[in-house]
Formats: C-alpha cells, sequence, structure tokens
C-alpha cells in the first residue's frame, strides 16, 4: 500500500519547530503514533503530528481520542494519502476539521527559480543561525512579503510565507520564494520541504514543488 514516509514527517516537523523556534517534537503514543510539539499559540497551545496515517489506521484513532481527552487545547494534524479515512476517524473522535486542503510538498532547490522582485520593490534577509527571514519591501518601506527558511542539515523547511492582500498579484511570493531557495542553498541544504495552504498551493506547484501527502488539521475541544 502506498503511504508516506514517517521519516519524512520528522524532517519537516524537525525544521518546523527550528523556524519558529520552538521546543523539539516528543513521541507521543503506543506504537509511535506520532509526535506531540508545542505551538504556543492562543487557543493552539499543543499540535500533535500523525506519524503512521496510512501504515496504521488505528493510530489515527488512537492519537485522537487522546487529543479528545487532553486538558490543553490541542491539535492533530494528520498527513496522509487516505484523506477520507482520516476525515472519519476525526468525525468519530468528535474533533472539528479545520482544514482539509492542506498539503506536504518537497522540492529539489538545486533548480530552484529565483525570480527578482519588480521595480520598486526590494529584498531584505536577516540570517541568524539556521533561520534566515526575508521581506521584500515597497516604495514606502513597507513590508509587502515575507517568509522564512530553516536549514536542517540537507534540508530546508520554509515557513510563514505571505503577501499583504494590497500588494498581491506582482510576484511578490515567487520572489520571496526565490531569496529563501538561495539562502538555504547556501547554508548547505539541497531538500526543500514545507506545508502549503490551500491558496499557496498553485504558487509553490508553479516553482517545480511536488504534493508529497494532503495534511488535514482539526481542533481539540476547549
Amino acid at each position: 500500500m502506498t503511504r508516506i514516509a514517517p521519516e519524512l514527517i520528522r524532517r519537516w516537523l524537525t525544521g518546523w519547530t527550528v523556524a519558529r523556534s520552538l521546543p523539539g517534537a516528543e513521541p507521543v503514543g503506543p506504537a509511535g503514533d506520532g509526535l506531540r510539539s508545542e505551538c504556543r499559540q492562543p487557543g493552539r497551545e499543543v499540535e500533535v503530528f500523525a506519524l503512521r496515517a496510512d501504515e496504521d489506521p488505528g493510530s489515527v484513532a488512537r492519537l485522537a481520542a487522546a487529543v479528545a481527552a487532553a486538558r490543553q487545547v490541542t491539535w492533530p494534524t494528520v498527513p496522509t494519502l487516505r484523506p477520507g479515512a482520516v476525515e472519519s476517524a476525526v468525525d468519530a473522535a468528535g474533533l472539528e476539521l479545520h482544514r482539509r486542503s492542506e498539503w506536504l510538498m518537497t522540492t529539489d532547490l538545486t533548480g530552484h527559480p529565483r525570480p527578482a522582485p519588480a521595480a520598486p520593490y526590494g529584498i531584505e534577509a536577516r540570517t541568524e543561525g539556521p533561520v534566515t527571514e526575508v521581506t521584500l519591501r515597497g516604495p514606502a518601506g513597507e513590508a509587502a512579503a515575507r517568509g522564512t527558511v530553516a536549514v536542517v542539515g540537507a534540508d530546508a523547511i520554509a515557513d510563514r510565507v505571505e503577501t499583504d492582500p494590497e500588494h498581491r498579484r506582482r510576484g511578490l511570493g515567487r520572489a520571496v520564494m526565490g531569496a529563501l531557495a538561495e539562502a538555504a542553498l547556501a547554508q548547505g541544504a539541497r531538500t526543500g520541504l514545507l506545508l502549503a495552504s490551500e491558496e499557496g498551493q498553485r504558487l509553490y506547484s508553479s516553482l517545480g514543488w511536488h504534493h508529497r501527502a494532503d495534511v488535514l488539521i482539526a481542533r481539540g475541544p476547549a
């Protein structure tokens, strides 16, 4: 049966916690069902990432039950190639499905496009340890688009890539991604990983990123 490799999920999660300066994830579940990470967001204190949703469908039910019983507000995130089965398990546990259409995506950074932003936009890049933050500024110095990348070994995990509404449809997202790829390559990364929102999927696909799994995100009881 086709399934997503747990190691790929671990690699993405490791970089995501580095990008957001969060503590490392800890194992959860009796059979290594997932990883638990602090999110430190209001109403989203903890997130649990399923590792074996397709290999062992029962693991999703176990994680969902644990989330439903958790004292802290906990969100389960499930990468899968069988989203219908995962949705059923989440519903059975009484959890609220928050997002159905995020994607886990990867790319070979060595061939990543690196378009420059059109005038009058300029790029600022600031690197601190393994994390680089890129900001595109408009003519008045305002932050028009931004993104972050964390390099862990040969992996570069892109995060929080966004363009302000008034600056959209000007290629700024492509320019941010190109700058992040350039910074990651300079630090020795070769493979890009990210979690794409529904809005970002078309952008990343146009830049050569590939869908590896659907990602379903639910919300535990308050």
